[in-house]
């Protein structure tokens, strides 16, 4: 008898504990495989054939279309380069370059993960339509107020996400993409 309940007890144990952690790594999005690069994260691998069951179930989850490994790479930044979450009662301003791609997009995303409502009615950039100082580089504001320049608005939420999409881009090849630079995201001033 002693056996028995013994047995029942590590069951019921073994499904609470993978339940629970299946519940937490689907509903915390991807867990595996992603690829930092200062303020920006990326998962490589869940447009790809390689994805983790994981994040399959996540995708299906949020019915998220990830980018396939031959089209580009995604990179999310939930936090500036100082490592504070992005907030709508701040200005930022996204500076620096990209790495090489045809095409890229920066979009602002709330909490909930859709498009940021806001009054000018935009929520991203394309590399096509930026304004560039003679080096290259780029400076985008990213405010809830008016800003000259590349101005991307934002709401005022609590919490908001940026994402940097690169298009056809060499990192999709076999690149190495934990040693890319990317545009630092700067904290100007809080409401």
């Amino acid at each position: 008898m002693r056996l028995l309940l013994d047995i029942v007890i590590a069951l019921v144990l073994a499904i609470v504990i993978g339940v629970s952690t299946a519940w937490y790594a689907i509903e915390h999005g991807f867990i595996f495989g992603a690829v930092t690069a200062g303020a920006w994260t990326a998962w490589p691998t869940a447009g790809s054939a390689d994805a983790d069951p994981y994040s399959l179930a996540t995708l299906a989850r949020t019915g998220e279309v990830p980018l396939g490994a031959g089209e580009g790479i995604a990179f999310t930044a939930e936090d500036d380069s100082a490592g504070e979450s992005l907030s709508g009662t701040c200005t930022y301003e996204v500076v620096g370059q990209t790495p090489p791609a045809r095409l890229w997009t920066l979009t602002a995303y709330d909490s909930a993960g859709r498009l940021m409502v806001n009054a000018a009615r935009r929520s991203g950039f394309h590399s096509r339509e930026i304004v560039r100082r003679t080096d290259g580089s780029f400076v985008i504001t990213v405010s809830p107020e008016v800003a000259p320049g590349n101005w991307l608005p934002v709401s005022q939420a609590d919490h908001f996400r940026l994402v940097l999409r690169l298009y056809d881009t060499p990192l999709t090849t076999g690149s190495r993409i934990a040693d890319l630079t990317m545009p630092d995201i700067r904290k100007v001033r809080c409401r």
